[in-house]
């Protein structure tokens, strides 16, 4: 049993992409840019600093244009982004049988409100956002932080995302990781994969 669950926020507990990558693809239109909304996704689940960098790079997007998409991301998500189906459950699980709950994400924020405005909250025991400045994952110096705060013993701890830097910075801080996808792609960094919520109740 896993006393410390670590997650990850964009595509693990919140179904954001569809979100941001509409909102990108959008703005590029604006601009008479055409692009699949399937690859701005794949880019966007890399990361969205990557995905802005690789359109930087292939279309000269400009501040203002990274500007406007941040706005309208922010704007949009309060309306539309929603977490994943389960999560609700599983969180509430984990926290009603004493464990802990913890946030581990690249983004600001943004996390902290949208679990805030679907209840999420206080399921939680802390909050890793880019305002505590770690370096990013696959880096395991944020894990390391949680785990020294806590004094998690490492068998006893579990990191959950859909992407290899997720993975990554859990088996980099010596603790289980475990891979969600709705895919049937395998992952060579994970302990566990799952493909919905209901099957992290026999892992954890």
């Amino acid at each position: 049993m896993y006393k410390h669950v670590i997650w990850d926020f964009d595509g693990t507990l919140f179904d954001t992409y569809p979100v941001m990558a509409k909102i990108f693809k959008d703005l590029l239109k604006e601009r008479e840019i055409e692009e699949p909304l399937e690859e701005i996704v794949i880019q966007m689940k890399v990361s969205a600093s990557s995905a802005i960098k690789y359109y930087e790079k292939k279309h000269q997007v400009d501040k203002e244009f990274i500007t406007k998409y941040q706005k309208r991301k922010k704007e949009a998500e309060l309306k539309l982004a929603k977490p994943f189906e389960g999560i609700e459950e599983i969180c509430k699980y984990i926290h009603a049988t004493n464990r802990k709950n913890y946030l581990l994400t690249h983004r600001g924020e943004s996390s902290i409100e949208l679990l805030k405005m679907y209840g999420l909250h206080s399921y939680f025991s802390d909050f890793i956002t880019s305002k505590q400045g770690f370096e990013r994952k696959p880096s395991p110096d944020a894990i390391h932080y949680l785990m020294n705060k806590y004094n998690m013993v490492r068998s006893e701890a579990i990191m959950i995302g859909d992407r290899d830097l997720d993975l990554l910075s859990g088996k980099n801080a010596g603790i289980s990781a475990c891979y969600f996808t709705d895919g049937n792609e395998k992952n060579d960094h994970a302990d566990y994969i799952i493909h919905s919520f209901q099957e992290l109740y026999s892992i954890v």
